[in-house]
């Protein structure tokens, strides 16, 4: 999993996070716990790039949407791209593409600014 960090023009940090293989039970909560960790300790700002995962289950559906909640209550954006065309099915099919802030590229999800965080 390959993990970087991008500063918007308003200074804010941006956690983008590319995990890589498949997306499912074995590898979910280890992903899961690498996400938490990424909004709680670096930013409640995160992209995750999915172009490098070609599978993903519903465990991997649960992480991503666990880590969504995470970002919310910190009034953080948690927002999805690049997804894989053989991962992207399951997202049709389970209805999570109306759930997810889903983006074709990374340049467009980091383009359109984060959420402004409540002072």
């Amino acid at each position: 999993m390959d993990q970087k960090t991008h500063t918007t023009d308003d200074g804010r940090q941006v956690i983008v996070i590319t995990p890589t293989g498949r997306l499912d039970i074995t590898t979910a909560w280890q992903f899961r716990l690498n996400l938490q960790d990424c909004i709680s300790r670096l930013s409640p700002h995160v992209v995750i790039n999915l172009s490098q995962v070609n599978f993903i289950d519903s465990s991997g559906l649960t992480s991503l949407v666990a880590g969504m909640r995470d970002a919310d209550k910190v009034q953080g954006s948690f927002r999805i791209c690049n997804v894989h065309p053989e991962a992207k099915l399951v997202f049709e099919v389970t209805m999570m593409d109306s759930v997810f802030e889903l983006y074709e590229t990374e340049e467009e999800a980091l383009q359109n600014n984060p959420k402004q965080i409540a002072s």
